[in-house]
């Protein structure tokens, strides 16, 4: 339940170059350095309810951690996948729909920040968030 609350976007580490590895074009990429995004997370048990919220739009997603599901990234890509809780750390495993190339999201709590880690085809992104 450590990840409950309201998280706003603070910083990007290789965002842009994460980005474009995932085939965004450099419209989309500049947008999606200052989308300004909230994340909000209500869990119960294994269920996590997650409402994103940003510039462009909102988003609200359902799972149960090791259970496959859907999900379409703001930039359209479609993805299927698990979330799974290894210690304090929620791991994400999806695969592209269209090639079947896998992209690793992990989430965890570091020095009171929420860390979002992202690795695809060898490029590795963070996004940091602060509790509201």
């Amino acid at each position: 339940m450590a990840f409950n609350g309201t998280w706003k976007i603070d910083r990007n580490e290789n965002y842009d170059k994460f980005m474009e590895q995932l085939g965004v074009n450099v419209v989309k990429r500049k947008l999606g350095e200052h989308d300004n995004l909230k994340l909000t997370f209500e869990q119960n048990g294994d269920k996590f309810h997650i409402k994103e919220s940003s510039t462009f739009r909102t988003k609200e997603i359902d799972f149960t951690l090791g259970v496959q599901f859907d999900y379409s990234t703001a930039d359209g890509t479609d993805l299927v996948g698990t979330w799974v809780l290894e210690g304090d750390t929620l791991k994400g495993t999806f695969n592209r729909k269209d090639n079947n190339k896998l992209l690793i999201t992990t989430r965890s709590l570091v020095g009171g920040e929420l860390v979002q880690s992202y690795s695809y085809e060898g490029v590795e992104a963070k996004r940091i968030f602060k509790k509201q």
